[in-house]
Order: C-alpha cells, then sequence, then structure tokens
C-alpha cells in the first residue's frame, strides 16, 4: 500500500511538472501572499486560530480521502470523505453567525481602508479626560453629591493601600457610580492617573491647618491636606452647597462656572499648551478665594 501511495504521488508531482510555468509559480505566491495576510490581519492569536487549525486538519484528511480512493482503498476512503462533507456542512450551521458578521464586513463601504489598516487590531477610542470629568463634575455639583478626586503623576506618594485598586479607565459613568451615595467607595477619595482610574475609597491626610476655618468638612480637608503633602490637585465637589473646588499646594480655589474649571483641568492634567509664565501663575495666590471666605459643609 505504501508503494502505491508514493508511486501516485510520484505520477502527480511529473503532471505538474509537465504543466508548471512561471505563470502557474506567480500565481501560487499570489495565493500564499495573500493567505498570509489575512492570516496574520484577522486570525492570527484571535479565538478564529482555532478554527483556522481545524479547517486545515479537513482539508488534510480530504486530501488523504482522494488519494485513498485513487489506490483502490474506497472503503476508508469514502467513510473519511463522508464524515469531512458531513463535518464542513455541519460548520455552515454552527458557524452562521460568525460568516453573517463577515459578510457584513465585506459590504461595509470603508471596507478597503480597513483591510489595509496597518493596526491588526482596532483603535481603541481615546478617552477626552477633561471632557468625562466635567460631565461628572456638572452633575455632581448639581446633585449636590459630594466628591472627591485626585489627580496624581506621581503614583509613590499616593494612599492607595487604604482604597480599592480598580485601573479602569475613566468614564463619567464609572465616577458617578463611585460616588453615589449607596455605594461603600462613595465617602473616600478617587486617584486618577492619566486616563485611569487607579482606585476608589481613599483616605487621605486631613490638613492640621489651624486657621482653617471649622466650618469645612472632611472633603475639603483632606483634598487640602493631601496638597500640602504631595504634588498632586485635588477636585473637591461640596454636598451640602454642590460649589466645586480644586485645592493646590494647600490652597483652595472655588469655582463659579465650569469654564473656568474646564480650562483649568486642562492646564493641570497636561492637556493644554502654555508657556512657562502662564504655569507659574495659573494658581497665583491672589487668584484663589479665601478659604476662610464662602464655608461650606461636607
Amino acid at each position: 500500500m505504501i508503494n502505491d501511495i508514493l508511486n501516485y504521488i510520484s505520477k502527480y508531482i511529473e503532471t505538474l511538472e509537465l504543466t508548471f510555468n512561471w505563470t502557474d509559480f506567480l500565481q501560487i505566491v499570489f495565493l500564499a501572499v495573500v493567505l498570509l495576510f489575512l492570516y496574520r490581519k484577522f486570525i492570527k492569536n484571535t479565538s478564529s486560530e482555532k478554527f483556522v487549525k481545524g479547517l486545515l486538519i479537513l482539508v488534510c484528511v480530504w486530501i488523504f480521502s482522494e488519494v485513498l480512493l485513487m489506490i483502490d482503498l474506497k472503503i476508508i476512503g469514502m467513510f473519511l470523505k463522508g464524515i469531512v462533507t458531513l463535518v464542513s456542512l455541519s460548520l455552515i450551521v454552527i458557524f452562521q453567525p460568525e460568516l453573517r458578521k463577515f459578510l457584513g464586513f465585506l459590504g461595509q463601504v470603508d471596507f478597503v481602508s480597513k483591510l489595509f489598516n496597518s493596526n491588526n487590531k482596532p483603535k481603541e477610542q481615546k478617552i477626552d479626560v477633561v471632557k468625562e470629568l466635567i460631565e461628572s463634575v456638572k452633575f455632581l455639583s448639581k446633585s449636590h453629591t459630594g466628591a472627591l478626586i485626585v489627580f496624581q503623576s506621581d503614583l509613590s506618594n499616593t494612599y492607595t493601600d487604604v482604597g480599592t485598586i480598580l485601573n479602569a479607565d475613566l468614564s463619567t459613568e464609572l465616577i458617578l457610580t463611585i460616588f453615589h451615595p449607596n455605594t461603600p467607595l462613595h465617602d473616600g477619595a478617587v486617584v486618577i492617573n492619566g486616563d485611569k482610574i487607579i482606585s476608589a475609597g481613599v483616605l487621605l491626610p486631613l490638613t492640621e491647618d489651624p486657621k482653617l476655618s471649622w466650618k469645612y468638612g472632611t472633603r475639603h480637608r483632606a483634598a487640602i491636606g493631601m496638597s500640602e503633602v504631595s504634588e498632586a490637585a485635588c477636585l473637591v465637589v461640596s454636598e451640602e452647597t454642590g460649589d466645586v473646588s480644586i485645592a493646590i499646594d494647600g490652597t483652595l480655589k472655588k469655582y463659579e462656572d465650569l469654564v473656568t474649571l474646564k480650562s483649568d483641568l486642562e492646564n493641570i492634567l497636561g492637556y493644554k499648551e502654555q508657556s512657562e509664565e502662564d504655569k507659574r501663575t495659573i494658581f497665583k495666590i491672589n487668584n484663589f478665594m479665601t478659604i476662610k471666605k464662602s464655608p461650606e459643609k461636607k
């Protein structure tokens, strides 16, 4: 039987040699390049990789069944060929959603641009940090929901050990969920680094400034205290009045409108181009409201 298989392969190769030319070679190279491109673009390191390997096994079994039929092992050959046919028809039913998704992808207007996009993975949507923060503050202020947010670039001096680690993408929905009064984390601070919420429910050091009015609540004292011991900026939303303030270098600034708040947040978080002089004067002392004025509770 082995000799028959070898003889069949030898005759098949001889047939290829008789009809093989440079055009056939170029076609084979072209198909190989296309298949390799599609494999790397859509299949490699995905859940579909195992599926493709299964298809290759089916193809090998089908070729083997044809060889068996050629050498008169018809029963085994027809048996294997029948299994391949049955499995192939079953795949159409099993993977109907995937096939529908693939056909929908082919029907997209920008199919060609997506196909030749150099990125193997879809582009991640960039988070507009300032926009998400402004939307959060707008709702928190309007609903008089207390909040304390720490913007920390250097996480080595952050009290995250006493909080709950999240490492989640920043979003308005997540911030509002954390500070909802019925959630376990609403009493602590949220630490933000870049576009990530690092932790929530964080306990911050309170300021020990004896001149600070007793009418200020715990959130404001924690914001001022954190800004005194680190380079962090702390945003506070008053639960009683809905007022919004930012503490930097132990000084508290209260905001009357969201436009000014947005501008300062862009400067603090580094999303706005500015001169060195502007950088030094964003939080000039005379720009801050005196802490003793407009007292507010937690």
